[in-house]
């Protein structure tokens, strides 16, 4: 008898998430925008949760000819290290929980930090195709590198250019080139998935990212998140 502890996907609350992101995700930032929550359990064991969102790119569905509708971003993998179930488990799992939820859903695109040394090893053990590094800017204003979404997020559509943040906010205010992030893609539309094959490229290696290691696993204990009944799903 295997003495593997059974592993539990279920939508869990935002506080939970939050606990997780805060605790285990390498950002230390729980995402703004509406998300889709997804915890992750080993037995009684909470052990984190996998958020999709709009992501911070508010066209990042254009490049594939698709509506904002059917496009998402999945922002956080949060999971605890010493888990028994690796995370591109745990990944293709919500993703299951995702599709099934959102029937509509054509797309799901996702990052790797090359600038943390990641590669997106997780993508590339659950089918994802790769689509090349995406090279993108961001803006310091009060001593923060963040995201120019943030930014506009925060001082409205004036926040994205420079001289106006100088001027109103910040006069050392300036963009900040970053390392380029991998593109990786998971399309549920088998027309799709067909079309960006043929444009995909080989997958990035690192020798250092280990198989199934969550990118954004920091160290840490699991704990108990109260939340409503979970049930065990499985892969197949």
């Amino acid at each position: 008898m295997s003495s593997r502890v059974e592993l539990k996907l279920d939508w869990c609350s935002h506080e939970a998430a939050k606990y997780a992101v805060l605790r285990w995700h390498y950002s230390r930032r729980m995402p703004n925008s509406k998300l889709v929550r997804i915890g992750v359990w080993e037995g009684a064991r909470f052990c984190g949760a996998v958020l999709y969102g709009v992501g911070a790119n508010r066209h990042i569905a254009s490049p594939f000819g698709l509506d904002a509708t059917q496009v998402c971003e999945l922002v956080r993998v949060a999971l605890a290290p010493g888990r028994q179930h690796p995370t591109s488990k745990c990944v293709a799992i919500s993703l299951k929980l995702l599709r099934r939820q959102s029937p509509g859903l054509q797309l799901v695109v996702s990052f790797a930090d090359s600038g943390r040394g990641h590669r997106g090893t997780i993508y590339q053990a659950t089918g994802w195709l790769y689509l090349g590094p995406s090279q993108q800017s961001y803006i310091k204003v009060l001593g923060e590198v963040v995201h120019p979404r943030s930014v506009y997020d925060r001082y409205g559509p004036g926040g994205q250019s420079i001289p106006w943040l100088r001027q109103n906010v910040d006069s050392r205010a300036e963009r900040v080139e970053q390392a380029p992030k991998h593109k990786y893609v998971m399309p549920f539309d088998r027309e799709l998935r067909q079309r960006l094959q043929a444009v995909a490229l080989p997958y990035p290696k690192n020798a250092d990212e280990a198989t199934g290691v969550a990118t954004g696993d920091q160290p840490g204990q699991g704990g108990s998140i109260p939340t409503r009944p979970l049930q065990p799903l499985s892969t197949r």
